[in-house]
């Protein structure tokens, strides 16, 4: 088994250059090589831009879904690849967009069978643990008040619209689980919840970004549902330390729930933003369409007892950096 046997232990993002990936190689590069895998098909060069030149960073351009020899890339060799090998991956890519969800069904089903297996070959070689970021979704819509927890079951319907995500998610775990079973290596997966910050796409359907943006442009501000409509928010650092906790542990832990246990009323974070825009846009409701449900909301007693580990950021200082991001990158067309 490769083994860190210089100072820096050899870390593999994949999905790196994305909203939530490229926070954590900023991260991970304080104290590790982080290799970072991605092909930009819904992510943007300009995350991962400030990291170019970190001599701990090297980014390779290269779809998950096919095999990836990192023994191949000559500008590796500084990270002594071939003698220290990969000791932790990172597996986040999966194209993510709500506005083109469609342009990218079968990229997405791919990334989440065959890019999983690609991830996983390389963690047998490597004998690497690897923390997989998996979804909410996997708990369907919310049902009552009551938090979900990892004992919980899957309740979601394959045969939708957004099957190749939702479904792609579930399967991968099957194949995160048997991969362990078989070749008896570290495999830890994170549930993550709904995340917002700097970073997230904008002019892409995100539901922050656009409240947001409408705020910024005293336009009206639409919500799906009405005045009763719940929600919970993650700040993106706050899931990024979730994660690394998670790998870090060397307790046994498969699963475990990363998101905010605060119930939110949707109306009432759209009455934040406009406050701290001091915005002129009014709220409105409309309808929520065929597949706009609830998510639930996480029991995170599990991450709490293990990782020592609660979401820290107010939403309101969270709100504040979503919307100056906003500010200075609303004149940028990224999509």
């Amino acid at each position: 088994m490769p083994e860190q046997l210089f100072e820096r232990r050899n870390v593999l993002v994949t999905g790196g250059a994305g909203f939530i990936g490229s926070q954590l190689c900023d991260r991970l590069v304080r104290e590790a090589n982080v290799i970072c895998v991605d092909n930009f098909i819904t992510s943007g060069v300009a995350n991962i831009d400030h990291l170019l030149q970190d001599p701990n960073f090297e980014f390779i351009n290269h779809d998950i879904t096919k095999p990836l020899d990192l023994l191949a890339f000559t500008e590796l060799e500084r990270f002594k690849v071939r003698f220290q090998g990969i000791q932790e991956i990172y597996h986040l890519a999966c194209p993510i967009s709500k506005r083109h969800f469609d342009d990218f069904k079968i990229a997405t089903i791919l990334t989440n069978s065959i890019g999983v297996k690609n991830v996983l070959d390389i963690a047998v070689a490597n004998r690497a643990k690897v923390l997989y970021a998996s979804s909410s979704v996997l708990y369907g819509p919310r049902r009552d008040a009551t938090p979900v927890r990892e004992t919980d079951e899957c309740h979601l319907d394959h045969l939708t619209t957004r099957g190749a995500y939702d479904e792609g998610k579930r399967f991968s775990e099957a194949i995160l689980q048997t991969y362990a079973d078989v070749y008896g290596f570290d495999v830890k997966i994170a549930r993550i919840f709904r995340t917002y910050g700097p970073r997230m796409k904008i002019f892409d359907g995100n539901l922050i970004p656009d409240m947001v943006l409408s705020a910024l442009e005293n336009k009206d501000i639409t919500l799906t549902g009405d005045e009763e409509t719940r929600i919970s928010l993650a700040f993106v650092s706050d899931i990024v330390d979730g994660l690394v906790r998670l790998m870090a542990t060397p307790i046994d832990v498969t699963l475990l729930n990363l998101g905010s246990d605060a119930d939110q009323r949707l109306v009432s974070v759209a009455q934040k933003i406009i406050e701290i825009t001091g915005s002129a846009s009014r709220i409105r409701f409309e309808p929520p369409g065929p597949y706009a449900t609830e998510a639930p909301l996480p029991d995170i007693a599990r991450a709490r007892e293990i990782l020592g580990w609660i979401p820290m950021v107010r939403l309101d200082d969270g709100l504040r950096r979503m919307i100056e991001y906003a500010k200075s990158h609303r004149h940028l067309i990224t999509f």
